[in-house]
């Protein structure tokens, strides 16, 4: 584990946290009022070309002819560029740290997957004259099946959406179909409860709309190098994987970020940049290319639609003792970020809270939809509004102030977390009392004595025998291994949890560095960062 020393960085990071109600400038805002802050945009280059590409009007259809004959002769055209231009044409974002298989093209060769895949660019020396040339491309499609229900597409016969992953489901660590939580008896202790409330809460996709729609120029330089200007939010992984995509050394590339004009988490796939360098290279000229406003709305990638359902079994205390979740992420059409959202999403489980007895399952679907990408903690956010309207019914239900509920059920320091670890630094039981004052909403005196820092651990800090899980769906055929793996299992199956020994074991070895060098600082992964 990393720790941030605050006596090293003392100067770095300061920990008082009395900006509230005072005025503090921020270090750009001199250049937002004045307009003078830089954007990819502001660059005006002699000579510059401009890309643009030809989407899919098909959610999910085999791409039988594909007809450039008359957009080859339109005015202003200097290149028509197909997905077989494009030396490596398949990638996912995470692959550069190991995280998952490449199974997204740049342009879509016999398929398309959802409703404004990329078929092809036009590099024109206007824009204008690209989608001139694009209203002339014929293309012939053979419609196919679509389905764009996340549980529709995890049952047997539905359409396979990614070949990549044939079930329409992420696969984990070669086996698992999705991310699980097992942490006591569930089942029986929903049997003993004396309220059982089980709900489904639904969240549909959401556009980041920024001002600044995406974008990037690249300029060819004079030492075999691009310059690329572009709006990234993930300066380092888009370098990597233009790199990747191109078939190039990252030294290639000298890639400027600037400023970006509102991005939210929808800037951190790298959407423009590949074509862009790839149109320089073809033209040996610099390459504009720009998402317009409804390419933004309608293809750009949204966070990604989340269904949740809980079931609580709660005490006529207000003591919940019981909670199970499934979850499902619609991941669209490839993974992008999607499978790592549903491990932040299963680690989050069951929120704030300490319940003795938990059973989650979380999802990566794939289904005929535009692929899902970050949003501002996408993979909890959502996870967390459906815990928290539901801690609000659960209060309801056995008649408690929803204040005085959430304080009764939270983490104090010392109790044992449903994934095995000992919460610490807990501050939820204060964060609400605050809340109630400053609401001037009235709890009870033993509430607002309540402290995070006393009555946790004990019994609270027990780990639970967990029986084996019964309800486990079948394992899904292994996979290709990667690096951060444990060793195989010997069953094709999850096998039985076993009763904790009582002395810990030994740590797993630490993994393999990914190849490209870079250090991983991701719970995901054994590392964390404060």
């Amino acid at each position: 584990m990393l720790e941030l020393r605050k006596d090293i960085f003392a100067d770095e990071r300061d920990d008082n946290l009395k900006e509230i109600g005072k005025g503090t400038q921020r270090q750009d805002m001199l250049g937002h009022i004045t307009g003078t802050s830089s954007y990819f945009g502001d660059h005006k280059l002699q000579g510059m070309l401009h890309l643009k590409v030809l989407r899919s009007t098909q959610a999910h259809a085999r791409l039988r002819r594909i007809d450039t004959t008359e957009a080859e002769r339109s005015a202003g055209v200097r290149r028509i560029i197909r997905g077989a231009d494009v030396p490596v044409n398949l990638n996912t974002l995470l692959s550069l740290i190991n995280f998952g298989k490449d199974d997204e093209p740049s342009l879509a060769v016999d398929k398309v997957r959802y409703k404004g895949e990329p078929i092809l660019a036009i590099v024109a020396d206007s824009e204008r004259e690209a989608f001139e040339a694009i209203a002339k491309v014929r293309i012939d499609y053979e419609p196919l099946p679509t389905v764009f229900d996340v549980e529709d597409a995890l049952k047997p016969g539905a359409p396979v959406v990614n070949e990549t992953y044939p079930k329409n489901a992420f696969i984990y660590h070669d086996v698992y179909d999705h991310q699980r939580l097992r942490f006591g008896d569930a089942d029986a202790a929903l049997a003993s409860a004396d309220h059982v409330l089980e709900q489904r809460y639904q969240m549909s996709p959401i556009e980041h709309a920024p001002t600044e729609t995406n974008g990037a120029i690249a300029v060819p330089d004079t030492n075999g190098r691009y310059v690329v200007y572009t709006s990234t939010q993930a300066l380092f992984f888009s370098v990597d994987t233009c790199a990747k995509i191109l078939d190039v050394p990252s030294n290639t590339f000298h890639f400027i970020g600037g400023t970006v004009g509102g991005g939210f988490g929808g800037k951190v796939d790298t959407l423009t940049e590949p074509l862009a360098i790839l149109g320089a290279m073809l033209t040996g000229r610099p390459v504009r290319y720009v998402f317009g406003r409804e390419e933004e709305m309608q293809y750009g990638p949204p966070r990604g639609a989340e269904r949740i359902y809980i079931k609580d079994g709660v005490m006529r205390d207000g003591s919940i003792v019981a909670r199970e979740i499934r979850a499902y992420f619609d991941s669209g059409a490839y993974t992008r970020l999607s499978s790592y959202a549903a491990v932040k999403c299963a680690a989050h489980l069951p929120g704030p809270y300490t319940i003795p007895n938990v059973y989650g399952d979380v999802f990566c679907v794939f289904t005929n939809r535009t692929p899902a990408t970050a949003m501002r903690g996408f993979g909890v956010t959502a996870m967390d509004f459906a815990i928290e309207c539901q801690m609000d019914k659960l209060a309801n239900l056995v008649g408690m102030d929803p204040m005085e509920f959430r304080i009764l059920n939270a983490y104090r320091d010392g109790d044992m977390k449903a994934h095995r670890r000992e919460a610490k630094n807990t501050a939820l039981i204060e964060c609400v009392q605050v809340a109630a004052e400053k609401a001037k909403w009235p709890i009870r005196d033993e509430f607002k004595r309540a402290s995070s820092r006393k009555d946790g651990g004990g019994s609270r800090a027990v780990i639970p025998a967990t029986p084996t899980d019964s309800r486990a769906r079948p394992a899904v055929p292994a996979q290709q291994r990667t690096s951060y793996d444990r060793l195989p299992p010997t069953v094709t199956r999850e096998p039985p949890h076993e009763p904790p020994p009582s002395t810990p074991p030994p740590p797993s070895p630490r993994p393999a560095p990914p190849s490209h060098g870079a250090t991983r600082f991701s719970s995901v992964f054994g590392t964390r960062r404060r």
